[in-house]
């Protein structure tokens, strides 16, 4: 497969300074699930199946093949080739049609042996690049934004179901703590990670507390803490903190909560997603049962999050930097989605690693998705790291 060209100055980085991709992406699955390799006549006729039902969503008949493509076979050639193609297991026939429909495993013999990867298209990178512009240097924009605005623009011009998961904070270093006094014994802290996010949480006190005895207790804490990543603040806040000598009923408090509050785990809830109208909207997914379906695995974000992060941690691509995987159909992890193709590819925040990607049917346009979803990738590690 090409490589496909890298962004531009706004999305370039370390992340983009490697090949772009590098296949096949699930070495180990195409060995687990290819019992043989195809022929090139075979290699044709399937991906021909493929691209065409991609397409149509009808399955393809032998005629079809040989009136509409010029592979120079007869109906006949071509029926048999079929034949063989659905022995080995590549494609299948729906109910009592006379055509064929790609397996889960024709689909990977397609992802990792057939496919070629053309560079993005222009207007869409001009599409993701203006969506950017106004993140990086001096330029306005949360994290958060930048990563709610990817997920809108990914899912706008791949027409499924984009996620964007933020990115795991255990290695990110805290960079300070404040602590607003709601009441007199309810406080919200505040805690900025890496300068990236902001985590909030309101804790009820047992006592009263004034404003001076808060601020001296986060002098404290941002002397003992700042610097440290996540895990080494709930490893050691005990002993950092135990000749401390601010106010012993609040200090204690925050003591005793680290473990909720320098926890990773609920930047979960921030998930981002979008596109949810594209995917409903697919002929997979006409029947009111699956779009049920569909609409309660995404309202289930740690579910959600759990499918996209899992994609590649069983069969982790080939090559350095840049890496797309795709898990297809009973490849997934998770209820209700061996209908679905997940497309991801992580991304960069400093020493934080991130996950974009995109859910579909099977009957995806396969290199459309991994163009843009590489393309998104290298656009976040940018911004991100202008931020940061």
């Amino acid at each position: 497969m090409e490589n496909m060209d890298s962004p531009g100055a706004l999305c370039s980085g370390a992340f983009y300074g490697q090949t772009a991709l590098s296949y096949p992406v699930h070495e180990f699955v195409v060995n687990l699930m290819i019992n043989r390799d195809l022929t090139l006549r075979e290699r044709q006729v399937l991906g021909i199946i493929i691209q065409s039902y991609v397409v149509t969503a009808a399955p393809v008949g032998s005629r079809t093949i040989a009136r509409n493509y010029n592979l120079g076979l007869s109906d006949a050639t071509i029926r048999n080739v079929m034949a063989d193609l659905e022995d080995a297991g590549f494609i299948s026939q729906p109910h009592t049609s006379a055509g064929r429909v790609p397996t889960d495993k024709g689909y990977r013999y397609y992802v990792d042996l057939i496919m070629q990867v053309s560079r993005i298209d222009e207007n869409e990178k001009m599409m993701i690049d203006r969506k950017f512009g106004h993140f990086g240097p001096e330029r306005t924009g949360t994290s958060a934004e930048v990563l709610g605005d990817a997920a809108k623009v990914l899912g706008s011009i791949s027409r499924q179901l984009s996620v964007v998961l933020p990115p795991r904070l255990s290695n990110a270093v805290f960079e300070r703590l404040d602590i607003v006094l709601l009441s007199s014994t309810r406080i919200m802290v505040v805690i900025a990670i890496q300068s990236l996010f902001v985590k909030t949480i309101v804790m009820e006190l047992t006592a009263d507390v004034s404003k001076q005895k808060i601020d001296a207790v986060v002098e404290i804490l941002n002397g003992r803490l700042s610097g440290l990543t996540l895990d080494e603040i709930r490893s050691s806040i005990t002993r950092r903190l135990s000749d401390c000598q601010g106010e012993p009923g609040l200090m204690q408090s925050i003591v005793g909560a680290a473990d909720m509050l320098f926890d990773e785990s609920s930047i979960l809830d921030q998930l981002y997603i979008s596109g949810t109208e594209y995917i409903v909207d697919q002929p997979e997914f006409s029947q009111p049962e699956k779009v049920r379906d569909i609409i309660t695995m995404i309202g289930d974000k740690l579910s959600m999050a759990k499918l996209v992060a899992d994609v590649g941690s069983a069969f982790p691509s080939a090559g350095d930097g840049g890496e797309v995987l795709i898990s297809i159909g009973k490849e997934n992890n998770g209820p209700g989605a061996a209908d679905l193709t997940i497309v991801s590819s992580p991304y960069y925040a400093g020493k934080m690693v991130g996950k974009v990607g995109i859910l579909g049917p099977k009957r995806m346009d396969y290199e459309h998705a991994v163009r843009v979803v590489n393309y998104m990738a290298g656009c976040l590690s940018a911004a991100l790291s202008d931020n940061n």
